[in-house]
């Protein structure tokens, strides 16, 4: 494992090793111990897009981790001006331990990925969320004590979120049930994997999706970036792909539901969902910090 660009590109063993350093470094933050595995280590973090989470998670993580951060907006760096990507990740290799980017083409954080020294972490992507999807897995496994022979719903928009939690929970043998409006349906190589290496259903019926679900995931309707879109979408959003609870009726009474936030109440979740659920999505918030620490000493450690 020399980068995260993707869930895609980790095995199964690899997303449980970091699931379970996650897990210890959870521990030994909230009894006080130490973990300075990163001392004198300084990350670099590119955002192209803003971000609460993304931002503090990984800031504070890096000092828990006895390490620096260095926060790095498009108007602080010259590839917001057009610098060659190439260019970038070969000068920053040269002053930093490891790069985290939030942007939006997945070829960027490949591009970094390829011409840089360093690990390079995606924080997000127009494709793919692995951190959050870490964090979810890791929420999941918290609540349940285990990932295999659960099925996961999401519900919503095909974005990002999507594609790493199909991949993600596929991966670690979870069955998948996936809701979309048929024109914005995860991507077709995710979808495509799904159907060759797990128990997977795509549907545009809510109810079937959600059937007998341990956990049901959402997220907003229009994504950053996508704020153009958000009328159009909210037609064929609005009064169907939302968590509520005749929806909930129909899954495992002990049923999770997950929202990797911001939320809009009464758009894709209900405010009368979120509440009763709440403990277990700002838990799923706080693992953010935990499984990046445990992406971070795997790939940032030692080196």
């Amino acid at each position: 494992m020399k980068h995260l660009l993707k869930i895609m590109d980790l095995s199964t063993e690899e997303i449980t090793e970091i699931l379970n350093l996650a897990d210890q470094l959870k521990y030994e933050q909230k009894h006080g111990i130490k973990h300075h595995h990163l001392e004198g280590k300084t990350l670099g973090m590119i955002f192209q897009k803003s971000s609460t989470r993304t931002r503090v998670s990984f800031e504070v993580g890096m000092y828990q981790l006895g390490g620096s951060a260095l926060f790095l907006s498009a108007r602080d760096l010259q590839i917001g001006r057009g610098e060659p990507v190439e260019d970038t990740a070969r000068v920053l290799s040269r002053y930093l331990d490891g790069i985290m980017i939030r942007t939006f083409a997945q070829q960027e954080v490949d591009d970094l990925a390829k011409y840089g020294s360093i690990p390079i972490i995606n924080g997000l992507t127009d494709y793919a969320h692995p951190c959050q999807v870490l964090a979810d897995l890791m929420t999941v496994r918290e609540y349940k004590g285990k990932l295999e022979g659960l099925k996961m719903c999401y519900i919503g928009d095909g974005n990002n979120m999507a594609n790493s939690l199909i991949v993600g929970a596929i991966k670690m043998g979870m069955e998948v049930g996936i809701s979309t409006p048929k024109a914005y349906q995860p991507a077709a190589d995710v979808v495509e994997f799904a159907k060759q290496n797990g128990k997977f259903t795509l549907t545009e019926d809510v109810f079937e999706a959600a059937k007998d679900a341990d956990v049901i995931f959402t997220d907003v309707w229009a994504s950053m970036g996508q704020e153009g879109e958000a009328a159009e979408r909210r037609k064929l959003f609005e009064g169907v792909y939302q968590i509520n609870s005749k929806l909930l009726a129909v899954a495992k009474k002990d049923v999770m539901v997950q929202h990797c936030l911001p939320a809009h109440r009464e758009e894709e979740i209900t405010a009368e969902v979120f509440e009763a659920h709440q403990n277990e999505i700002y838990d799923e918030a706080e693992n953010r910090l935990h499984a990046q620490k445990a992406v971070m000493v795997k790939l940032m450690a030692n080196k």
